[in-house]
This record gives C-alpha cells, sequence and structure tokens, in this order.
C-alpha cells in the first residue's frame, strides 16, 4: 500500500479520491536519501502515478489540441506538512508530499531535474512502495541521463550559492549562520549537486550516498565558506572539461524514452489501441498488407 493511500485511509490527507490507488512509485528524499541524516520523523515523499487515461490522451474526451478550452488535467499532488501522530511508536512523524502524473515526472525526468533524477536513484531502503510499472522506470533510470544534466545541475549549484550570499536566514537556518559564519544547509547542497553530476559525467550512474562523509562534514560547518567557493571554482572547471569528454549522449534519447512510458501505461491500462498510433507498426502492418494482396492479385 502507497504512502498516500495509508494517510488517505486515515483522513490525514485528502488527495483525488482517484489517486492514492494510482500511485506506482514512492521514495523518500533529502537528508535520509543522501545518507547524512538518521532522523526519521521528518520524511520528504518523492512519487508519481499514472492518471486516468483521459488526462494522458485527452482527444478520448473529445479535446482537440489548439482549439477551445484546455480541460484542465493532472500533473501533481503536494501536501506540506502532514503529521501523523501514531507512526514511530507514538513518536511521530511529519510527511511532506509531492505525487507527479507519470507524463510530468518523464518530461522533468527527461530534462534532468536534479530531484526527480535523485529520486529514480535513491537507495533501495529509501523505497517505501514500487509496482511492477514503478519497477520498469527505476530499472531503466539510466536512461534518462544526458550531458544536458551539466548545465542542470550546475544552474541549481549557483542558485544555492547564490541563497548563501543574499538569502536572510530565520528560524535554524539563522542559528546555523550565527554558528559558522554562513548557511551551512545550502553550502551542502552545493557540493552534493556537484558531486552528483560528476558521476553522471564520467560514469552515467549516480549513488547518492558515495560522498555522504564530505557532505556531513560541509553540514556541520568543517568548511569555511572561502574553502567552499574554491573548491566549487575549482570543481566547475573539471567539469568543463568531462562534460567535453563525456561518452554521454548530448540530448535526450527521446524515441526509447517515449517507448517506455509507453510500456509503463500499456502495462497499467492493457491495450493502448484508440488511444495513441506507434507509426512502425502501423506502416509494418500496411506492408503486410500490400504484400498480401500481392500474393493473391491474380486471383482479383
Amino acid at each position: 500500500m502507497s504512502t498516500l493511500q495509508r494517510l488517505a485511509d486515515r483522513g490525514l490527507i485528502r488527495p483525488p479520491k482517484w489517486l492514492p490507488g494510482n500511485v506506482q512509485y514512492e521514495t523518500i528524499m533529502g537528508s535520509t536519501a543522501y545518507g547524512v541524516s538518521s532522523d526519521s520523523s521528518d520524511v520528504d515523499v518523492y512519487g508519481w502515478a499514472v492518471p486516468r487515461k483521459e488526462d494522458v490522451f485527452p482527444h478520448l474526451r473529445g479535446e482537440v489540441p489548439g482549439f477551445g478550452a484546455r480541460a484542465r488535467r493532472f500533473e501533481q499532488y503536494q501536501e506540506h506538512h502532514v503529521v501523523d501522530r501514531d507512526a514511530l511508536g507514538g513518536r511521530g512523524r511529519v510527511y511532506d508530499l509531492t505525487i507527479f502524473g507519470v507524463v510530468k515526472f518523464f518530461s522533468l525526468a527527461m530534462e534532468n531535474n536534479p530531484n526527480i533524477i535523485d529520486s529514480l536513484f535513491t537507495p533501495t531502503t529509501c523505497v517505501l512502495h514500487c509496482t511492477k510499472v514503478g519497477n520498469l522506470v527505476r530499472e531503466n533510470r539510466r536512461l534518462f541521463l544526458h550531458k544536458g544534466a551539466w548545465p542542470k545541475f550546475k544552474g541549481y549549484a549557483y542558485s544555492q550559492l547564490h541563497k548563501i550570499a543574499i538569502k536572510r536566514p530565520r528560524g535554524k537556518r539563522a542559528e546555523l549562520v550565527a554558528e559558522h559564519g554562513f548557511d551551512t544547509k545550502f553550502a551542502y547542497h552545493v557540493v552534493r549537486l556537484i558531486g552528483e553530476v560528476e558521476q553522471i559525467l564520467m560514469e552515467g550512474d549516480v549513488d547518492l550516498q558515495r560522498n555522504n562523509e564530505q557532505l556531513k562534514a560541509v553540514r556541520r560547518g568543517e568548511w569555511t565558506e572561502e574553502r567552499l567557493r574554491q573548491w566549487f571554482a575549482d570543481k566547475e572547471s573539471h567539469l568543463e572539461r568531462a562534460y567535453a569528454e563525456s561518452t554521454l549522449r548530448a540530448t535526450p534519447d527521446e524515441p526509447r524514452l517515449k517507448a517506455l512510458l509507453l510500456d509503463c501505461l500499456e502495462e497499467h491500462y492493457g491495450s493502448l489501441a484508440g488511444c495513441v498510433v506507434d507509426p512502425d507498426r502501423a506502416a509494418a502492418a500496411l506492408r503486410n498488407i500490400q504484400a498480401e494482396l500481392d500474393r493473391v492479385k491474380d486471383l482479383l
């Protein structure tokens, strides 16, 4: 049973009625997935679901793309600070939930969005729920990786560096700045993102916990801001070369990813006849028809 289903059954959340039973994949994200925290009281959950067929194929409900008002379709469901007071033997647990529609999830993964890529590469111990369809995607997760990961991850890392300079800290973040002179949580994300994209470019794979001791040291304040910025500058120079030399595809393999998406939909819905036309299959069928006509033309 998915986490979403369990929380919905207990009345702690109210997602669309069809959603909980159609969740295909859920995983714990955040510091637990990166191996830098053992605290399980706060859980950041990412996942994806297969929406109703008409949401994926709107022409089935008569919608003509580009004409008239576009019907609202499911892309994602979010719920923050969901308190389950009975979890962990009564100690309680707080959930942040983000569940995407499968098409939205594939689109973000194809763009190498860091959070979405991370959700596919979490350790198996972090996976909360995974159906046959979910396994199909997780087993093929390396298909999503391409050289476009470098500008994407670098952009996110730059954003974290910029926040160190301009963000006014509050609460616990203010305590970090008071203790260490800068926000070490932003710093930790910089190091994490760069470490991940280095693995992607050089190995075509991701181990989220490989550099967890380094990440723990950054979070503890063992790096100065000056050291962080110098480390980032050195890594940026190194990864520009790695980007040029990487054997990864320059762009997403869209045909293979589309085929994977259709396989997932067919596994979930059953036959996609009437929903989508496979050009290769249609061409093969026409060739077979022509061959049969040629064979019996003398009889016609």
